[in-house]
This record gives structure tokens, sequence and C-alpha cells, in this order.
């Protein structure tokens, strides 16, 4: 029986465990990345476990989600990660480089190789063919140490996209249509690979949008092969040497498979508040526009700023519209200013932001008061973008900006504007914005500068044998990482301080909730339906540690986010009848006797003291995963010297 391209790369990586679906395997990771909202956090663990060198074929530190300096936190932050990378054989990207996905494309991608990253849209890389994973920054912590991934075999999911697309149907539209199909939850447990006649129209800049946005059907990856696309992309960027070819074998099997034909999708759109609300951007034509936002790790690329250039050039943004152009990288913004495009933006009323998040993250240009924002992003959460009642929508670069010159939501296929652009055969390439480490020897000599607002790692204690916990929150379905903890402008200076944090936890649900927390010192969350779904920031774990969580009792969990509760400590249970829910309220002790033998056997019993009612919750632990738990978390776990 042959091999899909996942299944290849898992075999040439292969540490511990057996290729079969639901069954733990552990990995050989080749390349690591960061960014600054996760990274000084990992690097924190990491020098905790004492290793002198990363043990990597590659690890990149990137500054690009906390770029603004409005205090001496952030500069502190990327001063720390500069230094410590520099002392222990990471190499650095400077703030304003540009964002990591589209950086670590165009520089150090290499395809059939592993990577992990502590940013959740690092499958960005299976564009380029890599086996990309975004996790826990304490995961790539122990990867950059030279220790093993372990995640749970997946399923196999095959698209084969027929056709072409048409004029202004572009690849944001293949996304969206894939979470229209199978909703935010639809690709739980498997790998996507792309495939079909049609992926050899699709370059690799939109392969990567592709990729990046399979992120949002929770999958645990997504994948393209590597063919004459993939090299012609590499020889591009002066990396030829760096193709491998990779396809699935004829008779690979996979658990699913899903056609979609490119020749006729439509321009589509996400509304408010997920990104699988997707509806044709012709039904919602007409709807009034207040701000729109091009860039992101989703669609910041040479190629997509170039087609957003064309439909700017020579008209000028409706008066009531504010624009926002965030280029990918340092390349991506010298290449528009070479060729012109940069004042196609300029001159037609768009504001040029530097190379990096922002936006997407509330850094910086946030909504009006219930504004509707059209966004090229890959999420539109509620209250992300810095506004709460803001109304973000998500959509191509076309679509985006026909939207801003017409003053509310317009079909691109109605522009009398040809897309024809030019892509140059070679890149000016410029690495100076990526700083090397120190040699072995001299790394000796280098001195890590830490700031005050970097405070020391919280650390769990092991988890006992028996727990009596109060209920200090009851959720709804979907609960995002940003609801957890919230990003944007006024908390994400303070990633490295958990304490100063932990005030802001579940604010946008419950702004009682870290006192009462506090107050109860250990508790339990309940959840609902894809608890923790988005980034896979580990502070939604690590501040509820630190204000004394000890289990989530959820009806199911996103993946990044239960394996980040493991590393730190905290219990992910899932309802063995979903009806228990219902039957718990805010502030019910909860009783669980006999943890460990439960825990061992997968089904753990819970008796509600205060209601005199007994329900079951179940986990699927490994023997290492119970170990971590044992331990109080994979830091604990790790000094005592397991691997």
């Amino acid at each position: 029986m042959g091999q899909t391209i996942a299944e290849k790369i898992i075999a040439k990586h292969l540490v511990s465990g057996e290729m079969k679906a639901g069954k733990e395997i552990a990995l050989k990771i080749d390349q690591t990345l960061t960014q600054d909202a996760t990274g000084t956090m990992a690097y924190l663990e990491f020098e905790s476990m004492g290793v002198e060198r990363v043990r990597t074929e590659r690890s990149v530190a990137y500054v690009d989600h906390n770029t603004l300096q409005t205090g001496f936190e952030n500069p502190d932050d990327h001063r720390f990660i500069r230094t410590i990378a520099k002392k222990h054989g990471i190499y650095f990207s400077r703030p304003g480089n540009g964002i990591c996905h589209q950086v670590h494309l165009e520089r150090f991608g290499i395809p059939g190789k592993t990577l992990i990253g502590s940013d959740s849209h690092t499958p960005t890389g299976g564009g380029l063919g890599m086996l990309a994973f975004g996790a826990g920054g304490m995961d790539v912590a122990v990867a950059m140490g030279g220790g093993a991934y372990y995640i749970t075999m997946p399923k196999m999911l095959k698209v084969n996209l027929r056709g072409r697309l048409r004029p202004f149907v572009t690849a944001k539209d293949v996304s969206l249509e894939i979470l229209r199909l199978l909703s935010v939850k639809g690709g739980v447990g498997y790998i996507i690979e792309w495939g079909g006649e049609g992926i050899k129209t699709l370059s690799v800049p939109e392969r990567a949008t592709i990729t990046n946005m399979g992120t949002e059907l929770g999958a645990t990856t997504s994948i393209f092969p590597s063919d004459e696309v993939t090299r012609a992309f590499l020889k591009a960027q002066g990396r030829e040497g760096d193709f491998v070819a990779l396809e699935s074998d004829p008779d690979a099997v996979y658990d699913k498979v899903i056609e979609i034909d490119l020749d006729t999708l439509e321009p589509m759109i996400a509304m408010p508040h997920s990104p699988d609300n997707v509806v044709k951007v012709s039904e919602v034509e007409g709807m009034k526009v207040d701000q729109v936002c091009i860039g992101s790790c989703t669609n910041s690329s040479l190629y997509d700023m170039l087609k957003a250039a064309a439909i700017f050039r020579g008209r000028t943004v409706a008066d009531s519209v504010d624009v926002s152009v965030s280029p990918g990288s340092r390349q991506v913004l010298a290449e528009l200013m070479r060729s012109g495009a940069a004042e196609d933006f300029i001159s037609a009323g768009a504001r040029l932001l530097e190379c990096a998040c922002g936006p997407c993250i509330g850094m910086g240009f946030s909504p009006s008061s219930g504004g509707v924002s059209l966004r090229t992003f890959n999420r539109n959460f509620e209250g992300r973008s810095g506004t709460k009642d803001a109304k973000v929508c998500l959509c191509s670069p076309e679509t985006a900006a026909a939207s801003a010159l017409a003053g509310y939501i317009f079909d691109p296929r109605k522009l009398d504007v040809s897309l024809a652009v030019k892509m140059p055969e070679t890149f000016h390439t410029d690495d100076s914005g990526i700083l090397p480490p120190a040699s072995a020897e001299e790394s000796k000599d280098v001195e890590i500068l830490r700031g005050p607002n970097i405070k020391p790692f919280p650390v769990n204690t092991p988890v006992p044998d028996k727990m009596t916990v109060k209920v200090s929150l009851k959720t709804g379905d979907n609960i995002t990482t940003d609801h957890i903890m919230p990003a944007g402008a006024k908390i994400l200076p303070f990633r490295s301080n958990i304490p100063y944090m932990s005030q802001f936890c579940f604010s946008a649900v419950d702004k009682e909730f870290p006192e009462r927390a506090k107050a109860y010192k250990a508790s339990v969350i309940i959840g609902g339906v894809n608890y923790g779904q988005g980034s896979s920031r580990e502070h939604a774990a690590l501040v509820p540690m630190y204000l004394g969580i000890k289990a989530v009792a959820a009806k199911s969990f996103a993946r990044i986010h239960a394996a980040n509760l493991i590393n730190a400590g905290i219990l992910p249970l899932e309802f063995e009848d979903a009806s228990d829910y219902d039957e718990i309220s805010l502030s019910d002790e909860l009783e669980m006797d006999d943890l460990y033998a439960g825990l061992k056997a997968g089904r753990v019993k819970v008796l509600n003291k205060t209601t005199g009612k007994t329900f079951c919750l179940k986990c699927s632990l490994t023997e290492r995963t119970y170990g971590i738990l044992r331990a109080g978390g994979l830091l604990n776990y790790t000094k005592e010297g397991n691997a």
C-alpha cells in the first residue's frame, strides 16, 4: 500500500510509535520558529532545561507581533530574545524584517523537512511541501533541546482541485470554500493533502495561503506536493539547491476525499464572527464598509500585494473607508517599491504599515465602534481586532481592494482591471535583517539581557490523587484562545509577565473570573464544544494554571490547546455524556477521587458535592502524557530526566 506525502515525511522522521491513526507518535524536528508573542516564554523554558546550543538543523526567532514600542516592555523583550538567540545558536529576525511565516517561506523552508513553531499558522510551510505544525512554546523549547515532538497520528484527508481559478477568484476563496464545507471543526484529527490537476496552476504563495488557513479547520496540518512550481519559487529565492520533489504514491489511501471545482468557484467572504461563517460575496454585496486591511501571514506575499496594487492603480479609496496595507516581509516591501506598486497604494489613499502582524492581533488599526472591517486575515473572532463590537469579515485582497474603492462590499469580478501581474524571476535577497548566532566558542561571552517585565516561568505542582475543586467558570461552545487570554496592544507587551496578564484572563467572558479563581485557590473550568480553538498561544494554559485551574472539563478540545493544557499540568477532560454539562453550575464543588487510576483507565468519576449527582469524564492519555500530568507539567517532567 502506498503512502501519502505526509506519511512519507513522518516515516523518515519517526522516533517512536506506530503510524496508525489515533496512536501517539514522536517525530524528529528539523526546524523550529518562534514569534515574540510566544517566544520570550519559549526561551525561558528552553533556558531552564540547561541546554547550551539548539540541536535542530535551523531555529529562528522572529519579532513580528509586538512591534509597537509604547513603553519599555516590547523593546526589552526584543533585546532578551536577540541575546538569548545569539547565545544558544538561534537565528534572529529583527523587528520590521517581516512576518515569521512569510520570511520562513522565503528564506528557510525546505520541502520534506519537519517544522514546529510557537504560532498556530506554522502550517503555512506546507505550501512549500514541509510537514509544519503549530505548537505550544514548551513543545518548541523541547524540540530545540533535541527532544521529539509528540502528536496523535492523524487521519489523511485529500482535497482534489479541478480546473483553474477564474479572474478575481483566488486561493483565499478556496480556503473560505473549504471552511464553508467543513466548518472550523471539520479538519480535527486530519492532515489535509491538496492535490489534483488544479494545484499546478497555483503558485507557492497561493498554496501557502491555503495551508495557512487549514489551521482554521482545526487540521493537524496541511501540505502540498513539492513540484516544479516549488522549484521555481526556490530558484527565484536563490535556493534551488533546497528543492526536493515530493508526491504521494498512486495507491496512497486516504480516509476522506473532497473535490473542489475551481472553474465554478466565486469570490467568498467570511462574515462575523467565525472563519466558517462563509457566503458568496455576491450575496452580501452592497453592505457598507468602514475599514479595509490588506496583509497578515495569510495574504501578504508579493503576489497578493501586486494584485491589490493593480486594483488601486490610478484610483482613490472611498471617502468613508480607512485602508491599511501590511507587506509580509522586507523583501516584499522592497519589491513593491522597485515596481512602483507601493506608490499605487499610497496614491490611492492607503496607509502603508510595518512588515508585521499588526492589525491581525489587535496591535493597531482597530475598527471604529460598530464598524465593518474587511480583512485579508485568517481570523475574525469577536473582539480580536481591538474593538469588541466591530464586524470583521475575511476576504481576498482582490475583494478587499475593490470594496475599499466602492465603500461597500463589492464583487471584484465587476472591475475592468487587468490582474496579469508579473512576478520577478529572481528576487533581490537581503538577509541583513536576520542576525546569525554566535559560534559555540563566542557564545560563552554573550550576556543575556533581561528587563524588569520578564518574570520567572510559573511552575505547577504534581496532580494529586484526590481533588476537590470548585467551578470557577462555565463557558459556551467555540471558546477561542483569544477569549481565554486576549491579545492586543494593551496586553501582549506583558506576555513575559504571567502575574500581570492573569488579571485579563477570560475578561471578554467573565470579568470576575480572575478574582474568583484566586479566591478558590484550586478550581475547574467547564467548557463546551471545541474549547481552545485559535492561536497556539500557551499563555491560554499558563495563565489559568497560575490562577489555580487544575482541570478543564469540556465537550471537546482543539488539538493544540489540549496539548498546552497537559504541558502546563492541567487535566483536559471530556464529558462522557454531553448532557452532564447542563447539570453543572458556577461555584459547584466537584470531587475527583482515585484520579491516578481513573486517568490511566481513561475514565474519571466525578461527584458534584453541591447537587449530589455523579458523572464521568473521559481522557485519552498515553503513558508519556500521564507522566507529564503526574509531574505537574512538561517542564517538571523534562527536569526529572524524561525525554
